[in-house]
This record gives structure tokens, sequence and C-alpha cells, in this order.
């Protein structure tokens, strides 16, 4: 029996790549949007196209009972839950340093959607993972999607960067609740090279960033959605002794710039 994951926020970028390889790998997808509905029939499309089955659910994770009702169509339609990973997030693209550009309400949107949406949707497939445990010991796993920001307190803006760092402390109590039916790690990218991106901070400041991490990154590589896939898809489909890990994947920008080199 094909083994089934939910990725929220999966109609674009890092979201839509996981899907797809997740079908490349012989699992059933469900893919989650919000608004982005044509995006997501196309990798609906991609998905089905690996020659495995998928669903298309319109979902706002930062609504609890449309969490429920995400678990809730996965279940009926497969039976079963063995893996999330909580990719949908949002922001607002502050200015650094300029504490007026932000609201409260940015604060209470934000926090709901890249944290107490990850949390509300790891309590909906639990209980799915938890049975499946229980019945055949086949763990469940989960994989929060935080950012680099989190851990050197620089990214789109202050409410952003504290979600991400609550996500990561969400990681760890998650790792410990949820335990043993289930596995819950995070990854922490960088910047990636996406729409979502693109069209946060505009294109030439896109460009400059990601020409920036091309020349200053120890890896000296601005982070592609693949990237991401592939770090998010290893704690999922592999890391069966590992839970509660926090990876940082952005060619090395957390370490800061390299020292220079003796000739």
């Amino acid at each position: 029996m094909a083994k089934v994951a939910i990725v929220t926020g999966s109609a674009t970028g890092m979201g839509a790549t996981c899907a797809i390889d997740l079908a490349e790998r012989g699992w059933n997808v469900t893919i989650n949007y919000r608004q982005s509905k044509r995006e997501a029939d196309e990798t609906y499309a991609k998905v089905k196209a690996r020659g495995v089955e998928a669903i298309v659910v319109q979902a706002d994770v930062g609504q609890d009972a449309d969490c429920r009702q995400l678990a809730a169509e996965t279940l009926s339609e497969w039976g079963r839950i063995d893996g999330l990973i909580n990719n949908a997030a949002t922001t607002k693209f502050q200015k650094a340093g300029e504490l007026e550009d932000v609201t409260p309400e940015d604060f209470d949107r934000i926090f709901r959607v890249n944290t107490t949406g990850a949390f509300m949707m790891s309590r909906a497939v639990f209980p799915a993972m938890r049975k499946q445990w229980e019945e055949s010991k086949e763990r469940g796993a989960i994989v929060n999607v935080s950012s680099n920001a989190a851990l050197v307190g620089n990214g789109s803006s202050l409410p952003y960067i504290l979600s991400k760092g609550a996500l990561n402390t969400l990681t760890l109590m998650l790792a410990r609740w949820l335990s043993p039916a289930v596995r819950v790690n995070t990854i922490c990218p960088g910047f990636i090279q996406t729409r979502w991106m693109l069209n946060g901070v505009g294109e030439v400041e896109y460009n400059k960033l990601k020409e920036d991490e091309e020349q200053r990154t120890p890896l000296r590589q601005a982070g592609k959605p693949e990237q991401m896939s592939e770090a998010a898809l290893f704690f999922l489909l592999e890391a069966s002794n590992i839970t509660g890990q926090i990876i940082v994947v952005d060619g090395g920008d957390h370490l800061g710039r390299e020292l220079t080199k003796a000739d």
C-alpha cells in the first residue's frame, strides 16, 4: 500500500517541489493551497504524471477547522496519513530596524499561519498516525519548514523571525509529546529561489539577494527549492532514528562571510 503525505502550501515553490519529489518516490500526496488554485492544479498534474494518486484541498492552515478538514479529506481518500510537511507560511516584508512597519495585527496573522498553523496541522494528523503505530508499528513523520532567520535574527520581518523561532521550539515539544508514534524534525532554509521571494521583495532586490548568496555564502550558491525538498524528504523518508532535530539548509549563510584564506 502506498504511503500518504500532506504538504501544506504546495501549489508553488518548495511545497510543490516536495509534493512532486514524494510522488517520484511512490507516495500519494494531498496538495494544499489557500488562493493559488491554478498553480495547485498544475502541481496536481505533475504529481499524477509520476503514476501515483493525489487530491487537491483548499484550506487555510491558520484555521483549525480547515486543518482538521485537510486531514479528514486525506483519510477519506486513502485511510492513512504517514507524513506531514508543514510548509505553508506567510510574512510581511519590513525594513530592518523600522519598528513602526509592523502592527500587532501583523504578529497575529503571521504567528497564526507559521506557528499555530503547524501545531494545528500536527494535531489534526496525529490521531491517524498514532492509530497506525498502535496497530502496525508504522511510525509517522512530521517535518516543519522554519527559517535560518530564527537563528541569525535577520529576515523578512520581525514577526516572521519570531514565528520561526517559536516553530523551532514547537518542534522540540512535539518530538517529545508525539513520540513514539511520530518523529518530528525541522529544516531551516535560507534564501530560496521562488516566486514567493521574488514577489515579496521585487525583481531588483531579488537579484541582489541572489547574487549576494552566490558570492558571499561558504558554498557560493543561492538555495533552490529542490535542495530544500532534499532535506525535508531526508527527515520524512530516511531519518528513522532521528527526532527533535533542526538542520540549517542555507549554503552556510548562517556562518557569515568566510574568513580570508591564505594563498
